[in-house]
């Protein structure tokens, strides 16, 4: 695979193979990657008779919560005690969908000066160097693909079982939006095709994840692109706002705006898509481009953010006027050299 040493797996297997205890680790706010790429090694891991748990600074949407070992997870959030006596007794750490350890609010604390040998599994760019093993690249779909390749490449395919092939499967197809966006590597699909061969449902997990939403989550779909959505034609450019005012209306559950910021992007001349909710104290920022436009680096020189070129996601801590004001006043001199 493009950028990266394949002889890092067999590292990472023989550390695998000669400790028991085993963590795996995900980013704040999961989404369908993270927990699934998660879920999915933690059975290649039990499957090889390892004592794998997941744990998660926070929670994450009521729609990817069938997936097999849900019930498993621990949250970090509201057992801490518990998930750090784990993660300090454990003999190996993966850390996935991740680059940096701001990214895992408070399990920070606790992995920062363990001795524990240390792995990162992800896609994103410019990785932090916080691991004893790294694999990392962006020429891949999904950090779900990279455990799939991981496990392809030491001959353990055998320990993929069908929930196994289910949360990579997931993974893949929600960091994908179901093959619509950086899925245009046969890697890719050749992945897809192995795991479609452990007998999993294509169409029963697509629906679990794309249409499974509430009725207040699809009028508060229609509400945003009605009245909340504004466009910036000279830049090429369109944005929603969902307020405080809209989360209480909607009755917003987590997960509930996964997906709202694409939807500009179907609009002809629109390359670039923001969408902003407002927070108690801060302003939660998603950005998606087509194209070559890398809302990643305008994600990460003025909303403490980033991503992947045509993905990314940010924060700011002021007011939702505030934070749309600026943002209204920085894009039209970043898009000059994209229009």
């Amino acid at each position: 695979m493009k950028g990266i040493d394949i002889n890092i797996f067999s590292e990472i297997k023989q550390v695998c193979d000669s400790v028991n205890n085993i963590v795996i680790i995900s980013h704040r706010n999961p989404d369908g990657d993270a927990i699934g790429s998660a879920l999915g090694l933690y059975h290649v891991l039990n499957n090889m008779n390892k004592n794998a748990t997941v744990i998660i600074p926070n929670d994450y949407p009521e729609f990817l919560r069938w997936l097999p070992g849900n019930e498993s997870v621990i949250r970090f959030d509201n057992n801490k005690e518990f998930a750090t006596e784990i993660i300090k007794n454990a003999e190996l750490l993966f850390f996935l969908d991740f680059n940096d350890l701001s990214r895992i609010s408070g399990v920070d604390e606790v992995v920062r000066d363990l001795k524990t040998p240390k792995v990162l599994i992800d896609h994103h760019p410019d990785p932090s160097d916080f691991t004893d093993f790294k694999v990392s690249t962006i020429d891949v779909s999904s950090t779900a693909e990279l455990i799939f390749e991981f496990v392809s490449t030491c001959q353990m395919t055998h320990h993929i079982d069908k929930n196994s092939a289910e949360c990579l499967f997931t993974g893949l197809l929600t960091d994908t939006v179901s093959f619509s966006v950086n899925a245009y590597r046969p890697s890719t699909f050749r992945t897809t095709g192995a795991l479609l061969e452990k007998g999993i449902n294509f169409d029963d997990i697509r629906n679990k994840v794309f249409n499974n939403y509430s009725e207040e989550r699809t009028r508060l779909l229609g509400h945003c692109l009605l009245n909340k959505m504004v466009v910036m034609p000279e830049s090429k450019a369109a944005y929603i706002v969902i307020s405080t005012k809209d989360v209480y209306k909607f009755k917003f559950a987590k997960g509930d705006s996964e997906g709202f910021v694409n939807y500009p992007l179907s609009m002809k001349n629109i390359t670039f898509s923001a969408l902003f909710i407002e927070k108690k104290d801060h302003v939660k920022i998603s950005f998606r481009s087509k194209e070559k436009v890398p809302v990643n680096e305008f994600a990460k020189l003025h909303f403490n953010g980033g991503g992947h070129l045509n993905a990314a996601g940010g924060e700011y801590f002021s007011t939702i006027d505030e934070t749309v004001k600026k943002f209204e006043a920085l894009l039209p001199e970043f898009m000059k050299k994209y229009v």
